[in-house]
């Protein structure tokens, strides 16, 4: 019995062996004649390093934010990042856009309001106006019943929807004068 068992298995081990040769040898006909070689990098910090690159953090203050205490907004991470006169963020959270941008730049808190109606109608609170665009302006308020829907893509509206807290923070850090740097 230990005869017969012992062959079966060598013979399942055989097969085993000959399907992942073949599977290798039709992953290897199959791969870029280049891949192996190394390919000039478009910059010299770009590592040709076969380990994955680690994605960056999202919450991580964007580069090129500029200095000095200042709020900055990505508008792709569609995230704030309210940052001290030491350089260090003091609070970052995910904001909800309206469905007009400003453009990439630096800005200054223009205007504030307590309380008022949204472009959107919701009434909205903690309003920190900075920019205009397309004839729209731009701002960060918190609704007051604490949504942040998806803005209705068929109106114009600039209004950057914040958490209640989160507009409450705002509200406190972006006073006049306050620097917005708005990134890509």
């Amino acid at each position: 019995m230990a005869r017969s068992s012992t062959g079966f298995v060598t013979a399942l081990t055989a097969g085993a062996l000959a399907v992942v040769g073949f599977l290798a040898y039709q992953a290897s006909a199959s791969a870029p004649a280049d891949l192996g070689t190394s390919k000039p990098s478009a910059s010299s910090s770009t590592s040709s390093s076969a380990s994955p690159k680690k994605k960056a953090d999202p919450k991580a203050l964007p580069a090129q934010s500029g200095k000095g205490e200042r709020v900055v907004y990505a508008l792709e991470a569609d995230r704030v990042w309210l940052v001290g006169g030491n350089g260090k963020v003091q609070r970052t959270y995910e904001v909800t856009p309206g469905t007009v941008d400003p453009a990439p730049g630096k800005y200054t808190v223009n205007s504030r309001s307590g309380a008022i109606p949204g472009t959107d109608g919701t009434p909205v609170e903690h309003v920190v106006r900075f920019a205009s665009a397309n004839g729209v302006v731009v701002g960060f308020s918190a609704a007051v019943d604490g949504s942040t829907p998806e803005p209705d893509p068929t109106k114009q509206t600039g209004g950057i929807r914040e958490s209640r807290a989160d507009g409450n923070a705002m509200w406190e850090f972006a006073t006049f004068g306050r620097v917005v740097v708005v990134v890509p």
